[in-house]
């Protein structure tokens, strides 16, 4: 029996995705190898990359305004790569600071522009989206710069604001989670790892008019204008994430696309923070206008019961829900391939120990 996985990332995959990559993994449609062992250079894998970027450009109505690549290193290279495509070593660009991947971001792109922090919750520890009426955004930006979920603080952007500048959002933890307008971004990128597919790769949607302005000492590969060139393929990418993530592609479109995975989404997380709001033994530090829908963290009453807690959800083959180093408690993780039945066995524990240690 496969337990109830609510790891922040790597995460949670379909299990039917699973099953077809074990199908395929000596044997990919009668070649006699694996995909992991096929040059990308080849017809088959050509197909992989073509179906994989048609079934994501149909799931999120991204229009031919639009590259989208996929490239090595997961958001955490697009951290330096966003600077070095949009913005020359002197711009100002805006950042909104919600959490610890946006201080992760901030950092990195301090190295190559200046930066200038808009709008921070900081001074709250990051429970809150600042509003839109907080943001003091800079005319001439290059760009404003959002995470969109923090996976470790557990606040989301439930709407996206206007900006003078093109929008730039991490978006690792909640694409293909609901619907976008891609015509409010001018570039959205995502590390697999999360909703999408296995650790390694990137998913970056930019628009074509900032494709083009890379800084002369970019390096080549992390140069957007030479990867959609090349078709995301300037040099050998990382190929079986890739094919997974379109196999997760297809597997979200069969299952009604992403209205359907929010629809889940939210009935995942409404019993989960029900669970936590009718509760006095559980807590959730999150503004309730601003809680994630995929990432829940949740503190008990007293904090020396966290390792009982953990021992007694392991028992029960309910994995992965410690909380971040950095703040501590709990945290569930609510990923499209989580199943309402792994939470309705996280919610029927919580209440369980509550009653035997409340």
């Amino acid at each position: 029996m496969r337990a109830f996985n609510f790891s922040p990332g790597p995460a949670a995959l379909p299990e039917a995705v699973l099953e077809q990559a074990r199908a395929e993994m000596l044997d990919y449609q009668g070649r006699g190898l694996s995909v992991m062992e096929m040059s990308h250079r080849s017809a088959e894998f050509m197909a992989i990359a073509e179906t994989a970027e048609a079934d994501l450009r149909a799931l999120l109505d991204i229009g031919d305004d639009h590259h989208v690549l996929f490239l090595h290193g997961g958001a955490s290279m697009q951290f330096a790569a966003v600077p070095m495509n949009l913005c020359a070593a002197g711009d100002v660009v805006d950042y909104i600071h919600t959490g610890s991947w946006g201080t992760k971001a901030i950092a990195e792109a301090r190295r190559l522009a200046n930066v200038h922090i808009a709008a921070s919750s900081e001074a709250e520890n990051f429970t809150r989206v600042p509003s839109p009426t907080e943001w003091r955004l800079t005319a001439g930006a290059a760009y404003c710069h959002i995470t969109a979920n923090e996976t470790i603080g557990g606040v989301q952007f439930h709407d996206f604001p206007a900006t003078g500048a093109p929008l730039v959002a991490d978006m690792s933890s909640d694409l293909l989670s609901r619907p976008l307008d891609m015509g409010r971004f001018g570039l959205v990128y995502a590390g697999a790892q999360k909703n999408l597919g296995p650790a390694g790769l990137g998913v970056v949607v930019v628009r074509k008019d900032l494709v083009g302005r890379a800084r002369t000492q970019t390096p080549r590969v992390l140069d957007y204008a030479i990867q959609a060139e090349h078709g995301s393929m300037f040099n050998t990418p990382p190929t079986f994430p890739w094919y997974i993530a379109g196999l997760v592609f297809r597997w979200a479109r069969e299952q009604g696309g992403v209205l359907a995975m929010q629809r889940a989404v939210e009935r995942k997380a409404a019993k989960l923070y029900t669970a936590i709001d009718e509760s006095d033994f559980y807590h959730s530090p999150v503004r309730i206008a601003d809680r994630s829908l995929m990432n829940v963290p949740f503190t008990l009453a007293e904090p020396r019961l966290d390792g009982a807690f953990l021992a007694g959800a392991e028992a029960r083959r309910i994995l992965n829900i410690r909380g971040h180093r950095s703040v501590g408690g709990m945290r569930a993780s609510l990923y499209n391939a989580v199943s309402e039945k792994a939470v309705d066995a996280l919610v029927a524990y919580m209440g369980d120990f509550e009653a035997e240690r409340g």
